[in-house]
């Protein structure tokens, strides 16, 4: 007999022209589900990429296995050590085939198989990236398949000293070998999509347009729904609204982007592009944005979508292949990323490169603290989630694509055993990897790309 308190899985609080997909209650359990001593938990896996490499000599950790040291880079993540595989000699084959140095080796960065040289709009990656076959499994039961979220726009034409369409350094989530996966880029339209219209399409727009606070527009609701829960329901979904209305409030207190490259003149592109400044990047700079800010919002965003389960798959750009942002907020750094990537062994540029790959790993840590604060089941977010970490590239300067910077954290739900250093044979396939984390996800990838099997070394 179903009682009182007992609430569907995919009960939301609605609005006026607002939606919010609930956390996991334990409302949501039937009673004899309930009394059993575990509860099956959706598993969640998440993909980051940031381009042009990292420094070499301060990347890889001393010591194997769980006795080791976390290396200069990977410092920021030292609380999270034993949720970590810090894996080495994983290697993305297909991105040799050819010597262009970096637009093609971000492209297929998901996918793994061998990018088509064009200078036109004919790209080709082989085939879906390996977070949309997992989306295509298991997106059916969440609102949103997959979040797909970034910080820089697109960009087109051709790069000058490679012959090669940008297109392919603007995506590694790829829905077909021929279509990219739609990019955010925008905290406020992410949030926008998330939560003021339940499935995102680019021509959706709410019947009744919502101007103020999403929490004002499902209150009724939600005072309702709270009169038929337990104390501990009761505190969970206090704790949701207060992290969602958190990140409306900073939404809310920064210039949010704008159509600012409408504005922009062609003479004013051409001469950004001869200073060599990214026009994202000059976008950002006129709208006010922080760009530390910024990233943290599109994770909390993210964060919030895997935490009520309206998405279990993301990927997240840090930057465009060859990106040349300015880390000038950094101490310390004063040239660009992709100029400071070519270092040519000069100790001041290595120093401004480590310190930029050291602030993405900030970042990370910041994502990792998030998903663990989150208590989900008899552990946390983060023990039932996978977040990779890594780069088409290993070291820049030499455009190195063997032994790529690859990290993996959370447990899968318990299938991963985290918390060691692995050194796998030398050019061991990255599709193994992705191989092994769609399995976690129940999802069967045998045969992607070049792939030859699963890791095991990586399980529990």
């Amino acid at each position: 007999m179903e009682k009182k308190w007992e609430i569907p899985r995919r009960r939301m609080l609605k609005g006026m022209g607002a939606c919010i997909a609930l956390p996991f209650l334990e409302a949501m359990v039937p009673s004899s589900v309930l009394a059993s001593p575990s509860i099956s938990t959706a598993k969640r896996v998440v993909f980051m990429f940031s381009p042009n490499g990292v420094c070499p000599g301060k990347w890889a950790p001393t010591g194997v296995g769980s006795d080791f040291e976390m290396s200069p880079i990977l410092k920021p993540l030292e609380r999270h050590q034993q949720d970590l595989l810090v894996l080495q000699q994983l290697m993305n084959k297909a991105s040799t085939l050819g010597v262009e140095g970096h637009y093609t080796k971000t492209g297929n960065f998901l996918s793994s198989m061998e990018v088509a040289r064009t200078i036109g709009a004919n790209i080709n990656v082989g085939g879906p990236s390996i977070d949309q076959q997992i989306a295509q499994k298991v997106g059916s039961e969440t609102i949103i398949p997959s979040l797909v979220y970034g910080i820089d726009q697109m960009k087109s034409g051709v790069c000058t000293s490679t012959g090669i369409t940008r297109l392919y350094g603007s995506y590694i989530s790829w829905e077909t070998a021929n279509k990219p996966s739609a990019k955010e880029i925008n905290p406020r339209f992410a949030f926008d999509r998330m939560f003021r219209n339940v499935v995102p399409k680019k021509d959706a727009k709410p019947e009744n347009p919502l101007k103020g606070s999403i929490l004002d527009a499902v209150m009724e609701d939600a005072k309702a729904l709270q009169k038929n829960l337990g104390i501990a329901d009761q505190n969970k979904l206090e704790e949701y609204l207060a992290s969602i209305r958190s990140v409306e409030m900073r939404l809310d207190n920064n210039v949010q982007m704008k159509d600012f490259e409408s504005g922009i003149s062609p003479t004013m592109k051409k001469e950004l592009q001869r200073l060599d400044v990214e026009i994202d990047e000059f976008i950002d700079l006129e709208a006010g944005l922080d760009i530390t800010e910024k990233v943290r919002l599109m994770m909390d965003i993210m964060a919030l979508a895997l935490w009520s389960d309206a998405s279990r798959v993301g990927t997240f750009m840090f930057g465009n292949a060859a990106s040349n942002r300015n880390f000038g907020f950094i101490e310390g750094v004063r040239d660009s990323f992709h100029a400071v990537s070519h270092h040519q062994n000069d100790e001041r540029r290595m120093l401004q490169y480590q310190l930029i790959n050291t602030w993405h790993m900030e970042q990370v840590a910041y994502f990792l603290d998030k998903l663990k604060s989150i208590p989900e089941a008899d552990g946390n977010l983060l023990d039932n989630s996978m977040v990779m970490y890594g780069s088409g590239l290993r070291d820049g300067n030499r455009h190195a694509e063997e032994n790529l910077p690859i990290i993996l954290a959370g447990r899968g739900g318990g299938k991963l055993k985290p918390g060691r250093h692995i050194i796998f044979e030398e050019e061991t396939p990255l599709a193994n990897l992705y191989q092994t984390m769609a399995q976690v996800m129940g999802v069967d990838a045998d045969g992607f790309a070049d792939g030859t099997g699963i890791l095991p070394e990586i399980y529990g």
